[in-house]
């Protein structure tokens, strides 16, 4: 197994990229190849103490995406950043997946332009696992598309149902509409379109789910345009920050407090890390024909450590053919509804 790394992506870059790829050669034992800027790279290897480990090899790539750059001016012209460079290795052959912490639009327009979606997917979509009071619920997209048709929500839920088998081992993922309601008749046209395709696919829909109930566990996979998901995903972000830090200002608020906090300091540990997205490492690209997965932005060495261990259990996984092998099936559910 061979991991492609964008060493420069992310706001911790090079540094933290290459600590975490480090780490993780240590702890999985794959191979790495690094790219970027090789000075800067070497560099951090060598303060890391691997500067001659055979496992990991470093790429030259001299250029940048920046997050401010536009996504499709960058992928066209910046055709020696370590993104790009990283895009391309993956679509010849060079690597089993693609890690990269940088600008979510340019990987994602870079995944489509270089390494090609899978055919009859019209739109690739983003799908991180939130926490819930279950084992997890997917939820798709949470941004790659601000505008979506009922024919890609069908596409996303389908993805989306086969993702949480493989990858989150559910065996029968309960499918739900993102919606403001959970009446049949609630929603915009997209929503309502959206509803009567789900309910006759093979998928086991179990209908709409508002907003304050997906962490319930009710349901497995939440289908909902970028738009709607990307407000959803970062609502419940900040929420998870916001809560954090008040019970932190509780239980620090006075002695008898401290020393309950003390009591449940293993608790409070766990709750942490359940509610922090670099535990699961990022976010898989689902439709895109090779692996690639978007790492959060901010993300540090333990992130890239498990956005490296996600990258290949999805590439060992299979997820991208039984997808492919299923786009037939998606499409005539699609027509005869």
């Amino acid at each position: 197994m061979k991991i492609i790394i964008d060493a420069m992506g992310g706001d911790h870059a090079p540094e933290e990229i290459v600590k975490g790829a480090v780490l993780a050669r240590k702890q999985l034992g794959y191979d790495l190849i690094l790219v970027g800027r090789e000075a800067d790279i070497r560099r951090c290897l060598a303060a890391e103490g691997a500067e001659n480990d055979p496992g990991i090899t470093v790429h030259h790539a001299p250029d940048v995406i920046d997050m401010n750059d536009d996504p499709t001016a960058a992928i066209r012209r910046k055709k020696e950043s370590s993104m790009v460079v990283a895009l391309n290795l993956l679509k010849d052959g060079e690597g089993d997946a693609v890690v990269s912490a940088g600008s979510t639009g340019a990987l994602l327009t870079g995944a489509t332009l270089i390494v090609r979606r899978i055919k009859g997917i019209r739109r690739a979509a983003m799908a991180p696992a939130l926490p819930n009071l279950g084992a997890g619920a997917l939820l798709i997209d949470c941004g790659a598309n601000a505008e979506c048709t009922p024919d890609q929500l069908v596409q996303f839920a389908h993805m989306g149902s086969l993702y949480a088998q493989r990858m989150l081992h559910v065996d029968a993922p309960r499918v739900a509409l993102l919606n403001n309601g959970t009446e049949e008749h609630k929603g915009t046209p997209l929503q309502q379109e959206s509803y009567q395709l789900l309910k006759n696919t093979q998928l086991n829909f179990v209908g709409n789910v508002e907003a304050s109930q997906v962490l319930f566990g009710e349901v497995d996979v939440i289908v909902t345009d970028g738009f709607s998901g990307n407000i959803l995903l970062k609502s419940i972000e900040g929420t998870a920050k916001f809560l954090l830090k008040a019970i932190k200002g509780v239980l620090m608020s006075g002695l008898k407090n401290k020393l309950a906090a003390l009591m449940i300091k293993n608790d409070i540990g766990a709750l942490k890390a359940m509610m922090d997205p670099n535990e699961t490492g990022g976010t898989a690209l689902l439709g895109i024909s090779k692996p690639v997965i978007k790492a959060h932005g901010s993300s540090e060495a333990p992130a890239i450590v498990n956005a490296i261990r996600q990258a290949a259990e999805f590439a060992q996984s299979g997820f991208i053919q039984t997808i492919a092998e299923s786009v037939e099936t998606m499409q005539v559910e699609i027509t005869q509804s």
